[in-house]
């Protein structure tokens, strides 16, 4: 193991982003906070240190447990954090939330036909 990681790196490595590419994007964007201030993608993650990430509308507050530079399986990548409490149950929630929102909308049984597509777009203009 590493004594330092670049934090695109680290992120891509314990699968957080799909690419390194996606992970350097989030921390430019400002979607990650290393111990509570916005970082630029060359800083150097430690042990120790707490990570806020945003990602798709959840939030994820871990501390970093072990560094690696290669992405390995996830199991692995899973043992590289610690998730805190707090944080698994608010995304719980959140997840709750719109798993009971997407059972509430209406789903239509079939595709409209075309006389249902002007209706609907003569409703919307």
């Amino acid at each position: 193991m590493a004594e330092s990681v670049r934090i695109d790196k680290w992120l891509w490595a314990a699968r957080f982003y799909k690419t390194r590419s996606l992970a350097a994007q989030a921390v430019d964007g400002g979607k990650v906070q290393l111990n509570g201030a916005r970082v630029k993608r060359a800083r150097a993650l430690s042990t120790g240190d707490r990570l806020e990430i945003h990602k798709g509308g959840y939030e994820y507050r871990i501390e970093v447990l072990a560094l690696s530079q290669r992405r390995g399986p996830a199991k692995v990548a899973q043992t590289l954090y610690e998730e805190s409490a707090q944080s698994i149950e608010k995304r719980a929630a959140l997840s709750e939330q719109h798993r009971l929102a997407a059972a509430t909308t209406p789903h239509p049984q079939r595709k409209p036909d075309k006389k249902a597509r002007r209706q609907l777009r003569e409703m919307k203009w």
